[in-house]
């Protein structure tokens, strides 16, 4: 699954600063270059919880075309309801949910507790200190996730080996540590990466149930989330649950 909330450490960032909210606005200022039916699908496609009811024929038409019409300021009620219909008919066509769902029913769990995160400055140097302490872990076969972004580098590592990444990194780099988080490890096949929406399927789940992550990685067939200890049975049974079913294959761990 090439798509998640992390990066190579080491590559290229690509940064538009364009704030999410601006991502998910609908653009009706000329309502001449859009049709309404393009706004209504737009408007669909925005409203995943809206979306998913439709593909499922679980929606009253009628409640959403009104819905639409004060949001983006329409005015035409019957041409807003056929556009939302004729949409229903192709989403019905796609099985997202369905792939997503197989798909976990070949995955498995791996939980691992004493997870560390240090949150360091986004600077070469950290990385070039860190060289030594990665080979460490990596030899020992310790859990371990580097992700860069804009504006900080997070180290993800077991809290043994704390120690040896604060000193490495240096205080003055250093600007937030958290210990004793737990991690849940989803191990799937090859082909999430070719599945849309797996990211999202698990981590809504989570969402709701009232689990907050930490921290969330995809890495090629790893789908890596942390969070507090606290709560990591409770995430453990949700996850569970998620995938049973040809084979609820599971697998703990803990220093």
């Amino acid at each position: 699954m090439c798509a998640g909330i992390s990066s190579n450490p080491l590559s290229e960032t690509f940064n538009t600063h364009c704030p999410i909210s601006d991502m998910m606005k609908i653009d009706t200022s000329d309502p001449e270059k859009k049709s309404t039916a393009e706004l209504t699908r737009e408007y669909i496609d925005t409203h995943p919880s809206i979306r998913d009811c439709i593909s499922k024929d679980l929606i009253n038409y009628s409640s959403l075309a009104r819905q639409i019409m004060k949001e983006l300021g329409l005015t035409h009620e019957e041409a807003i309801l056929a556009a939302c219909r004729r949409y229903a008919m192709k989403l019905s066509k796609s099985n997202f949910e369905g792939q997503i769902i197989s798909l976990f029913k070949e995955s498995t769990l791996e939980v691992k507790s004493r997870i560390c995160i240090v949150i360091a400055k986004n600077d070469w140097i950290v990385l070039r200190n860190l060289e030594e302490v990665v080979k460490k872990i990596l030899a020992e076969k310790s859990a371990l996730q580097i992700i860069q972004s804009s504006n900080a580098i997070t180290v993800m590592s077991e809290d043994k080996h704390l120690p040896a990444i604060q000193k490495a990194i240096g205080d003055d780099y250093i600007m937030r540590i958290r210990e004793d988080l737990a991690e849940i490890t989803l191990k799937s096949p090859t082909k999430i990466e070719e599945i849309p929406g797996s990211f999202a399927y698990i981590s809504g789940i989570l969402a709701e149930n009232g689990i907050n992550l930490v921290e969330a990685v995809s890495c090629y067939t790893d789908t890596i989330f942390v969070v507090e200890k606290d709560v990591v049975m409770h995430a453990f049974k949700i996850l569970s649950s998620t995938i049973e079913g040809s084979q609820p294959a599971t697998r703990r761990s803990a220093d």
